[in-house]
């Protein structure tokens, strides 16, 4: 493990981090850019999110570091977030050589930023506009800069950053060395290299060099309806030490996340709603563990760079194939092995073959774990935790109070029996989630509507041949019908309903029954005996930012 970043000349204080985070090889990129950098030249890398590219120039710069009161080396980043994601990875990378790093971007003061730069940082982090203003301040000098580093530059042109880089770039020392790291290399950012760099390396890493090949891709087949369900099963079975789940819109991550927590799995949601604050504090609960689960959009989860994430999951496949490699490629990093798993419903079959077509590898097809299944694992996992205690032996008040009931007269088989049903006791807490059985879709006529029926819950549209109970009566003995003035014109999904509803009226997702929505109104089912305490919590509903209430239809 060692030998092999030691070949890469690195000081063995550095060797010394990395091998004590559990990175057992260089990436392709790490061993392309590090002895180039090392040597001093520029070099531009091609590479996507995932592949390393931040330990690529953390580490020769860390390298040539020698003790000195200015500025040694500006990384440049669009976002805040990956500002202070590879803050966090240079004084974690340099923990052992002491080295004094400082993240600078908008919408904090400008006091604490200016008072640590006066006592004196090694490097700087930060996106354009704060550098400008600390520059403007005089806050912030770059005239003894040896590196500088531009961090998916190609984000920084989309969010028209261009200006005020090259503006940084014209205050830095021509004899600096610079690297250049993008997703894609466009007009502008070669007109950028052409200007400001010498005789730059390229490095590109292609696609098959990616970290896909590290990671397990899996999908299973089921209905829309259907996938929160399934993702509980799966949580169920997975050795999951920290998942990001890729959902669509902001409103979905909220209910998903809410749903989530439901039904028991710590989960948060981060979007473009959240604020700094709120959301370095969710990254904070994530990265510490306290956190297990992060569903996120695709824009949100833009510039984050978290290492040992172990499962990915896509709640739905993204309209562009390209935008999976990006989502997959943050697990299974740094040698680590990860795991990808796709909900499919039947009609995203065609995005399917187009990302196995992208990645020329094929997504394995598995079946849902059934109840049996997890009525199976659970048993073993309780048996596995006895075997452990068993083996440290620390239980000497708990064996006499065993003996004390074999001594009253009690089978000793008996009594580990009953101490097993207690310590299963929260499983009734935990009913398995039904999953309906997914069928092809049926041909029907031009303008036909459909109806999808599944174990738990019927979802309908609008012409719908199926009227069992009547539009305004539920047909499930012991459930009752309510209505929301918002339909499929409002964009309304099952999953909305059932995550507002189950999050604030504190009730199981699964206990909501059929779901009917219509052009501008829709009716759940919702069991008798929790319809009161369904209808308290009028006023918090919402799907978006749109409130809706819930009425009895009779």
């Amino acid at each position: 493990m060692t030998t092999d970043f030691a070949s890469l000349n690195l000081r063995e204080e550095l060797v010394q981090a990395i091998t004590g985070l559990g990175y057992s090889e260089p990436t392709p990129i790490q061993t392309a850019i590090i002895p180039i950098m090392l040597k001093g030249a520029d070099v531009i890398g091609q590479a996507q999110t995932g592949t390393g590219k931040t330990a690529a120039f953390a580490l020769p710069i860390l390298q040539n570091l020698t003790p000195q009161r200015h500025v040694q080396a500006l990384i440049l980043a669009p976002t805040r977030e990956l500002a202070l994601q590879v803050a966090d990875s240079m004084s974690v990378y340099g923990k052992h050589l002491a080295v004094r790093v400082l993240a600078v971007y908008g919408g904090q003061p400008y006091g604490p930023q200016i008072s640590r730069l006066n006592r004196g940082v090694d490097v700087v982090v930060g996106t354009p506009g704060r550098l400008l203003d600390l520059m403007e301040r005089n806050a912030l000098n770059l005239k003894h800069i040896r590196t500088l580093v531009l961090d998916e530059a190609d984000e920084m042109l989309n969010m028209g950053f261009m200006e005020d880089v090259e503006k940084i770039l014209a205050e830095t020392p021509s004899e600096r060395q610079t690297a250049l790291f993008s997703a894609t290399l466009p007009p502008r950012i070669r007109s950028l290299a052409n200007r400001f760099m010498r005789d730059p390396q390229p490095v590109t890493i292609k696609r098959d060099t990616l970290t896909l090949a590290s990671t397990e891709q899996r999908c299973y087949l089921v209905h829309e309806s259907d996938k929160t369900n399934a993702l509980t099963r799966l949580f169920e079975i997975e050795p999951i030490k920290s998942a990001l789940i890729f959902a669509r819109t902001r409103a979905e991550t909220s209910s998903l996340a809410n749903e989530l927590v439901v039904r028991g799995i710590p989960a948060e949601a981060i979007h473009g709603d959240l604020d700094q604050r709120a959301r370095e504090a969710v990254l904070g609960r994530f990265r510490s563990n306290q956190l297990k689960v992060l569903v996120a959009t695709d824009v949100a989860a833009r510039g984050l760079d978290i290492e040992d994430i172990s499962h990915v999951f896509n709640y739905h496949l993204p309209d562009d194939a390209e935008v999976y490699i990006h989502r997959i490629g943050r697990t299974g990093r740094a040698g680590k092995t990860g795991v990808a798993i796709t909900l499919i419903s039947p009609r995203e079959k065609r995005r399917l073959r187009e990302v196995e077509a992208l990645t020329k590898q094929p997504i394995k097809k598995m079946e849902l774990p059934t109840t049996a299944e997890i009525h199976r694992h659970r048993e073993a996992e309780v048996v596995e935790k006895v075997r452990i205690w068993l083996g440290r032996g620390r239980f000497k008040r708990e064996r006499e109070m065993a003996q004390e009931l074999v001594a009253a007269g009690h089978d000793p088989l008996d009594v580990a029996a009953a101490a097993l049903k207690i310590a299963r006791a929260d499983e009734k807490q935990r009913p398995i989630a039904e999953i309906g059985d997914v069928q092809e879709e049926r041909g029907k006529k031009a303008g036909e509507g459909r109806r999808e029926s599944f174990k738990g819950r019927e979802m309908h549209t609008k012409g719908s041949n199926s009227r069992r109970g009547g539009r305004d009566t539920s047909h499930e003995e012991g459930m009752v019908r309510l209505k929301l003035n918002q339909g499929k014109t409002h964009g309304v999904r099952p999953n909305d309903i059932v995550g507002t509803i189950a999050f604030h009226a504190n009730i199981p997702g699964y206990a909501i029954g059929k779901i009917r929505i219509e052009d501008k109104v829709t009716f759940v089912d919702v069991p008798e005996d929790l319809v009161q305490q369904v209808l308290k919590q009028n006023g918090n509903y919402r799907i978006g930012k749109e409130k809706f209430a819930l009425a009895k239809t009779k």
